[in-house]
């Protein structure tokens, strides 16, 4: 009998899902919590497992006596130990082209909330005496605007399918398709970053994390003063205490910010008392509507690598399907 765990809560649907794999035959080990404990203690028996955002380490792929396949309920897997899962020879799949458009969406309501003092606003209506910040005329029209859209994949050209209707003149850096060829549209090329940094009114990231941030000290010295950042793709990207420097100084005049260093952020964390950052817990792409998808997906490609019909493509270091 395969036996399948999952390891997080999932959308109503997925659930739906589970009980139908179990009337099929399936043995569903399904665990609501989130975190590596709770999966490691159920993994030994495990064919295929589907995992949310909790870690997963060497450590716990070692128990794994049974574990071909990883399936991640999202598209990110910066969280597992893929060099222990290649050791072993367990396949780790992501979902597909699921959750776009919920980050797009997220990156535009960080841009305009940052840049109409969302935050104020609100506490300018809340708290008694606070009405007359209208008079400050902090906020700030996006339409005309110079957009820089870092990492030009499938959600950085959904920002600029919804920035393009604000009116936004809109550019993109991207060194990956700069060699591979660069998609038809009108949105054009930045060859040196330094130089889009200092042409860009608004910034936002939709880049993969490498080894060192890509925006530090001299790059936000090479931005133009009042700039808004948008952050909705991986903490360590961004040099959290130069963003917190800039904010604090003016040079950056806000930021939406969905991921950071850690997560959650320790107390006291660089932006906790920061009035210019629109913060969020890493939600991006968890809207209703995706987290229906990625159930489905996550699921899917499990059960796919186990009887063969996954997409290849899914399966991130290529190990090939058992049947």
């Amino acid at each position: 009998m395969v036996r399948l765990l999952v390891a997080g809560k999932l959308h109503p649907s997925g659930e739906a899902r589970l009980r139908e794999l179990e009337a099929g035959g399936v043995e569903v080990d399904y665990v609501e919590e989130v975190s590596e404990p709770s999966c490691a203690a159920r993994i030994a028996e495990a064919d295929a497992l589907v995992i949310r955002t909790q870690p997963l380490s060497a450590a716990t792929i070692a128990k794994a006596e049974r574990l071909k396949v990883v399936s991640r309920h999202g598209v990110g897997y910066d969280s597992v130990d893929l060099d222990a899962l290649n050791a072993r020879g367990i396949a780790l799949a992501v979902c597909g082209d699921v959750n776009s458009v919920s980050v797009a969406e997220h990156a535009m309501m960080q841009i305009l909330a940052a840049a109409k003092r969302t935050l104020k606003g609100d506490a300018a209506v809340r708290h008694p005496g606070e009405w007359g910040w209208r008079n400050k005329l902090e906020p700030r029209e996006i339409s005309g605007r110079n957009l820089l859209i870092l990492g030009y994949g499938r959600i950085g050209r959904h920002v600029a399918r919804m920035a393009g209707g604000f009116g936004m003149a809109i550019r993109a850096y991207d060194p990956y398709l700069a060699r591979t060829g660069w998609p038809e549209g009108p949105v054009e090329p930045v060859t040196d970053l330094q130089e889009g940094l200092g042409w860009a009114d608004f910034l936002t990231i939709h880049i993969p994390r490498g080894d060192a941030p890509l925006l530090g000290a001299a790059e936000f010295a090479a931005m133009k003063p009042g700039i808004v950042i948008s952050n909705t793709a991986r903490g360590g990207i961004v040099c959290e205490d130069a963003l917190a420097t800039a904010l604090a100084s003016g040079h950056v005049s806000a930021a939406g910010l969905d991921v950071f260093d850690d997560e959650p952020p320790v107390a006291g964390g660089p932006f906790a008392s920061c009035d210019t950052a629109v913060l969020s817990p890493h939600v991006a792409g968890l809207t209703y509507e995706c987290s229906e998808r990625m159930a489905l997906s996550a699921i899917g490609n499990a059960m796919g690598f186990l009887d063969g019909t996954i997409d290849p493509a899914l399966v991130v270091n290529r190990i090939r399907a058992s049947a």
